[in-house]
């Protein structure tokens, strides 16, 4: 993290934090989230002391809303400035944060920070995944397991249970991971066909689930990793950038989370694919394209208010 991110001032005013959330979230002009008006002249800014700060009204439904309505951040008694601030700092973690850390750098309960972090995961997610690869690409599949380890048990006797993560990353592009419940063959096709154009060379390691599958694809390829067979044809069949995803998970689960539970697994996924996908973006425009991601999302884990909330 650069010292002008540090000295941003929406990380420490509310003013501020409002207006670029509503700079990137409303890039020409507000909207009312109630019933789409986008007419500029039908949409006016609260005035005077009795209004709420950034507070607009609809002049097509009557509505009231502001930046935060339909997003993650709805009914939020977190500061924006604290918001955007996560924001940044969970992009800009390549290994992740946790939200015991991230409580001690924001001020807010550990319990916050939690809720903080998930909801924007949430954000983070995509809400439709795919088609990756296609005609001349390359496209490579390959599983792992998350979760802890028989021999490091002191005193549990029950063995931890593992989950097997599947992921696809173009190997010019982007990658997608899922939580699967096993590598059965129709368990991978169930997955892959989903998310891979079918016109795309798919490179895999040598699971014979991926057989029949790989018929189905303009070409296919493995390698046998139980062999020490890492690299074939050259170089071009190989699954070293799913590797890759691989270790940079695990590094986030031995050395930031510890311990991830599967009912909030894909949301993990979700970040890490994310940050993989958004590599090439600065810490500042990775945490914008997250801030993008707030709209049409909510995550509570308690029965939502029908009533309007800001």
């Amino acid at each position: 993290m650069t010292k002008a991110d540090i000295q941003n001032q929406a990380f420490t005013n509310e003013d501020k934090a409002r207006e670029a959330l509503e700079r990137i979230r409303w890039p020409d002009g507000p909207y009312c989230p109630h019933c789409g008006n986008a007419d500029q002249e039908k949409i006016a800014k609260g005035q005077g002391k009795a209004a709420r700060t950034g507070l607009y009204y609809c002049a097509s439904c009557n509505g009231q809303f502001t930046v935060t309505i339909g997003t993650v951040m709805e009914d939020t008694k977190i500061p924006l400035s604290k918001w955007l601030f996560a924001m940044h700092l969970l992009g800009a973690s390549k290994k992740g944060m946790s939200a015991l850390q991230l409580s001690r750098m924001l001020g807010v309960s550990y319990k916050s920070a939690w809720f903080l972090c998930h909801r924007i995961r949430e954000a983070m997610t995509p809400k439709s995944v795919g088609p990756i690869g296609g005609r001349s690409c390359v496209v490579e599949a390959d599983e792992t397991m998350i979760g802890g380890k028989a021999k490091n048990r002191a005193y549990a006797k029950k063995e931890p249970k593992k989950h097997t993560v599947l992921t696809l990353v173009d190997r010019d592009g982007d990658s997608h991971s899922f939580h699967i419940a096993n590598v059965k063959a129709k368990t991978l096709r169930e997955t892959i066909v989903k998310v891979a154009d079918r016109k795309s060379y798919l490179a895999t390691d040598a699971l014979a689930s991926y057989e029949t599958l790989g018929r189905e694809f303009a070409g296919h390829g493995s390698v046998d990793l139980s062999a020490d067979e890492y690299v074939r044809l050259g170089g071009f069949v190989h699954v070293n950038t799913a590797e890759c995803r691989f270790s940079l998970m695990k590094r986030a689960v031995f050395g930031t989370h510890h311990s991830i539970s599967e009912a909030h697994l894909p949301r993990y996924l979700a970040e890490w694919d994310f940050k993989w996908n958004t590599r090439k973006m600065t810490d500042g425009e990775r945490a914008a394209t997250a801030i993008k991601g707030i709209e049409g999302k909510r995550l509570t884990y308690r029965p939502i208010n029908e009533a309007t909330h800001a």
